[in-house]
């Protein structure tokens, strides 16, 4: 929570106004910052400076670990993150490759699963990873990539989180993860979930310790519509002791993630926190 408080301050102190083309709103923004998470002693990185919903995040994780690519499909398993930008943004509506109602395009877990070969096929990243860990094998490009600029036209949103790598050292298990770009009130909270989430769970699946996970950020930033309640609200409270995240020990293989495990396998302990905020989203 401090690295968190303290990058929310250094946005509001430091911050350049930069108009942002996509929402048509300005962003106080900074670039680069370095987050760590200490999944090894179970230092769960849920925001307590305001009531904050996990559940959500772990469930688009688990979305994006299936190669979903319907909004519905996100619903399903508790999360409803993928229901504006499949329905509600216009230049999407408008085309061509959108399939329907709900429909995301090739986004996110659709490439982490079916990266399309230009010569015909797929390849599957997580499967590949997942097995080369298992085995014990570290070849220094255990990296799963969401980033397709070959593809954007195809999907209704370019990645933010796009990166994810994975590193052995003995029987323990590291990530780097790279994101371009954070809505840090609102996004953040999401995101760190995720980023400690998924290194717990690829540990647990391929038999191996968690280590730490290092969160990078490129372009942090606040909007114009977020940072009263950032800078007169939440950074006026003090951070809470960090709660426990407790995975299902039965979950053991990838294929367990895809098929019958739900939110029930999850829960956290210890949570406690400021009342909730409720900052505007941007499209």
């Amino acid at each position: 929570m401090k690295q968190y408080l303290n990058l929310c301050r250094r946005i509001v102190d430091e911050g350049h106004w930069i108009e942002n083309e996509r929402t048509g709103k300005r962003c106080l923004t900074v670039i680069n910052a370095d987050l760590t998470y200490d999944v090894a002693n179970n230092a769960f990185p849920l925001v307590t400076t305001r009531k904050s919903f996990w559940k959500a995040a772990v469930a688009e994780l688990i979305g994006y670990i299936r190669g979903y690519d319907n909004a519905e499909q996100f619903r399903a398993i508790g999360t409803k993150t993928w229901d504006a930008n499949a329905n509600l943004n216009q230049a999407w509506l408008d085309n061509k490759y959108r399939k329907g109602e709900d429909d995301m395009g090739r986004v996110y877990g659709v490439q982490g699963r079916q990266w399309a070969k230009p010569d015909g096929g797929h390849i599957d990243q997580l499967r590949k990873i997942v097995d080369d860990l298992t085995k014990g094998v570290d070849d220094r490009g255990e990296i799963l990539n969401f980033y397709n600029p070959g593809e954007f036209h195809m999907g209704c949103l370019r990645p933010c989180m796009y990166s994810h790598h994975f590193s052995l050292l003995g029987d323990t298990l590291y990530l780097n993860s790279t994101q371009r770009s954070c809505d840090v009130p609102l996004g953040l909270n999401f995101n760190m979930v995720q980023v400690y989430a998924f290194l717990a769970i690829m540990a647990q699946i391929t038999g191996k310790k968690a280590g730490v996970a290092y969160h990078k950020i490129v372009n942090a930033h606040i909007y114009e519509d977020q940072l009263e309640l950032m800078r007169d609200v939440q950074l006026h409270r003090e951070p809470l002791n960090a709660p426990k995240f407790i995975i299902n020990p039965e979950i053991k293989t990838l294929e367990d993630l895809e098929t019958w495990v739900t939110m029930d396998d999850f829960s956290v302990e210890g949570y406690e926190s400021h009342p909730a905020i409720k900052y505007p989203f941007s499209v």
